[in-house]
């Protein structure tokens, strides 16, 4: 999480303080969501989300395309 954070914000050309402003969230947790020192609760990545513009799986780092199955044991 901490590095997806980081990483979207910096593409998005904001500092701590405009993505605070933008998400409500305190530019103090930013830091110490960006530093990996606090998890997030699910209200606080949705509003990350909505500010960043994008989704909750981007922002983070779930992988963008799905993984390949595993060919299960026994019946297809």
């Amino acid at each position: 999480m901490k590095t997806c954070l980081r990483e979207w914000r910096e593409r998005r050309g904001l500092s701590l303080r405009k993505l605070g402003d933008l998400s409500g969230v305190h530019f103090v947790s930013l830091a110490r969501l960006e530093a990996g020192l606090l998890d997030p609760q699910l209200s606080t990545l949705l509003k990350l989300c909505k500010a960043l513009n994008v989704s909750l799986t981007q922002l983070v780092g779930v992988a963008s395309k799905p993984q390949e199955r595993r060919k299960s044991d026994g019946a297809d």
